[in-house]
Formats: structure tokens, C-alpha cells, sequence
């Protein structure tokens, strides 16, 4: 039986998530900013859920930031979560001033969804788009493959 608790990492605030982004070792990190009433995020969503299955024994590491009201998480995200097997690490963001936290993310960052930050050590590449496969898949062979 598959279990939501198994991706469902919790609520999580701005200042715990910038440990997150300020990590700089040899894992790819892949953080998808999105929420379940976009329809272009969830139109992506497989495929992250796809990149990190492929790349489970390499150092790559898939995180979901979920932009859901946090009011919904039990009547909206979690039953998203367990219906579309999402099992990739997912944080709901409990931030309520976007306008403080969107320019820490990225300067560039209109605050529109998806958007998706990668990064590698000091390399970093910020999309403000929704991906096809393919070019999330060749994004992060740029990465893994220099």
C-alpha cells in the first residue's frame, strides 16, 4: 500500500528551507516550486517524479516545494500526493510573505509557478517555466555530465 507519509515531508518555513538551498556539496539538487492548482505543475509533475526514480542510487536528490494553501494540506495536498504516487521528498512551504522570500531564491524570480531551481556546488540554474520531459531530463545531464 502506498504511503503518503512516505514523501510527505511536512510544512517547512523560509529560514529551514534556505539550509536547503544553501547546500553546496556533490548531491544535484532539483527543488520544483509548484502547487495542485496549477495545472502546468502538475502537467510536470511526473516527470520529476520520473528523474528521481531513475537517479535513486546516484546523487541526485528530487525536492517537491509545494506552494499549497497550508489550510488544504489534509483536504487537498496530501490526497494529490497519495493519488498521483508522488514519492519524491515534498515540503509545504508555510511562508506568508512571498514578496520576502521570492528574491532569496532566485534575483529573477517573478514568483510565478513552476519554477524550478538546480544546482550542483557553486553551478546553479533557475527556470521560471513548466519542462517537457526531455528538457528537464537533458537540464540535468548538463549537470550530472559536464
Amino acid at each position: 500500500m502506498f504511503s503518503v507519509q512516505a514523501q510527505y515531508s511536512g510544512k517547512i518555513g523560509f529560514g529551514t528551507f534556505e539550509q536547503i538551498l544553501n547546500s553546496r556539496d556533490d548531491t544535484l539538487r532539483i527543488v520544483n516550486f509548484w502547487a495542485t492548482w496549477c495545472k502546468p505543475c502538475v502537467e510536470e509533475l511526473p516527470h520529476f517524479v520520473e528523474l528521481q526514480d531513475k537517479y535513486r542510487s546516484h546523487p541526485v536528490k528530487v525536492i517537491l516545494i509545494s506552494l499549497d494553501f497550508p489550510k488544504q494540506l489534509n483536504s487537498r495536498l496530501l490526497p494529490f500526493l497519495e493519488e498521483n504516487n508522488v514519492n519524491v521528498q515534498v515540503y509545504l512551504l508555510d511562508e506568508p510573505n512571498p514578496n520576502a522570500w521570492i528574491p532569496r531564491v532566485h534575483p529573477d524570480w517573478t514568483g510565478s509557478i513552476p519554477a524550478t531551481l538546480i544546482w550542483k556546488k557553486n553551478e546553479r540554474k533557475f527556470v521560471e517555466k513548466s519542462f517537457s520531459r526531455n528538457e528537464l531530463f537533458e537540464l540535468t545531464n548538463q549537470f550530472l555530465n559536464p
